[in-house]
């Protein structure tokens, strides 16, 4: 599916302190309620996390994280059918998630916890390598690139020669460069106007700008209020070269994605 049309992620987050408000920690039928309303309005893939990554947050020790994740993810894959894929940088975690019925793992940190790389290798899920600058609680102090894009770049191609030679094939990898993760919003702006040079690395690209506070800051509006904004980085990752948009709002999302590809890609009229 990858390279016929943008590919919409919906996210599902089981976690207690999501900067979206919208974490569902602790309530299986309501996480799969929410993931089932996804797959209705467009999501292609679920992405449930655990962990939250929002600037400052602390880590959770592996058994909360994976008490929290492991019954959605069942659930999930049971009733649905659709691509789930666990957001974690834990090796362990990992292959618990893909026992339970995952198939895609979304890594923040870039496979780069030791034996990330063997997890994925062993368990054949696709993964996602993301760039980030520090750790989510210290991400946001100082953000520094003499060139944002091209370090990002060239972490991300380090990242894949190091899956790669790790036993991962080359067709598992998704790259994402990190939008909101150790940038300010000049940095995360810039990203978005050259996203195409990630294009070299010849990998399908994911992009998560949803409701970030890059789109609060230059918009001046709350979290609740950013579908827009939103809509507007999507719309131009997808011209940049996105393959798969990371969002919340999945059925806004969705059209955006929908009447973006007929833009870049050609409007085939339907019979």
């Amino acid at each position: 599916m990858l390279g016929e049309r943008t590919l919409v992620m919906g996210i599902v987050n089981v976690t207690p302190d999501s900067f979206s408000g919208d974490g569902v920690s602790g309530d299986v039928a309501l996480a799969v309620a929410q993931g089932e309303r996804f797959v209705e309005e467009g999501a292609d893939i679920l992405d449930v996390g655990g962990q939250s990554t929002r600037p400052g947050s602390e880590s959770v020790d592996a058994e909360e994280e994976m008490r929290r994740s492991a019954p959605v993810i069942e659930a999930l894959s049971d009733r649905l059918n659709c691509v789930i894929s666990i957001d974690t940088s834990k090796p362990e975690i990992a292959r618990l998630a893909v026992a339970a019925g995952a198939s895609m793992v979304n890594d923040v940190f870039g496979l780069r916890a030791k034996g990330m790389i063997e997890a994925v290798a062993e368990t054949g899920a696709v993964a996602c390598i993301m760039h980030m600058q520090g750790t989510p609680r210290t991400m946001q102090a100082h953000p520094h690139y003499d060139d944002v894009m091209g370090e990002v770049r060239d972490f991300l191609a380090e990242r894949v020669s190091a899956a790669v030679a790790g036993g991962v094939q080359r067709s598992q990898l998704l790259v994402d460069p990190g939008f909101g993760f150790g940038k300010s919003v000049a940095h995360n702006l810039e990203l978005v106007a050259r996203l195409g040079e990630l294009q070299s690395l010849d990998l399908g690209i994911v992009m998560g700008t949803s409701r970030k506070s890059s789109i609060g800051t230059v918009l001046g509006l709350p979290v609740e209020e950013r579908v827009f904004g939103t809509a507007a980085t999507c719309a131009l990752s997808i011209a940049n070269g996105a393959d798969i948009i990371r969002v919340h709002d999945v059925r806004e999302m969705t059209q955006v994605a929908r009447m973006s590809d007929a833009i870049v890609w050609g409007w085939r009229e339907q019979s």
